[in-house]
């Protein structure tokens, strides 16, 4: 799903010239079909992302913004996600559901109670990668309480990778 998102934002800047940011394998892949079911590397995800920043706002809250607008799309492929008016149930569901992103645990949920959780973020990329999709992932859980019926959604980050913590910590809470 990511990738087939970073690739249609690649091609949609005719403007740019990504062999500035990325190698020539990755340029194969803004060539190629690319659709959401397959596995694509890591490496590549990560200066697509990069590249995709550096020609935008440079601002990472421009991540989190399209954090948030992924919800609709993940919707649309995952009519159980969203539990109305149960934003636990949704944040348990989704757990499953992102397995099917990462064939490693980039998030984790290791907390997780009526009002409040919190999410680990490690993806294993670069401060500036790590930092962008951390604020992506904010948004992404924001809207998605949001949209299971939560109240009063506060998102904040309570370590970060990126100033040098061990992990990326996104503190959650919520109004039922």
């Amino acid at each position: 799903m990511l990738f087939v998102d970073y690739v249609r934002m690649l091609r949609a800047r005719k403007d740019v010239d990504w062999s500035r940011h990325l190698s020539p394998e990755d340029l194969e892949y803004l060539r190629a079909r690319i659709t959401p079911e397959a596995w694509y590397p890591m490496a590549t995800f990560e200066r697509m992302g990069l590249a995709i920043l550096a020609n935008t706002t440079h601002d990472v809250q421009a991540a989190r913004f399209w954090g948030r607008a992924q919800i609709d799309w993940l919707r649309s492929g995952n009519e159980n996600l969203v539990v109305p008016g149960d934003p636990l149930e949704t944040l348990m569901r989704f757990q499953v559901v992102r397995r099917g992103f990462f064939d490693f645990s980039a998030l984790d949920i290791p907390s997780l109670h009526d009002g409040e959780a919190l999410v680990n973020v490690e993806y294993g990329m670069s401060a500036r990668a790590e930092e962008a999709a951390s604020w992506q992932t904010l948004g992404f859980f924001e809207r998605l309480l949001e949209v299971a019926g939560a109240r009063e959604v506060r998102a904040r980050f309570s370590s970060t990778s990126w100033t040098g913590d061990l992990v990326t910590t996104i503190e959650l809470s919520w109004q039922p």
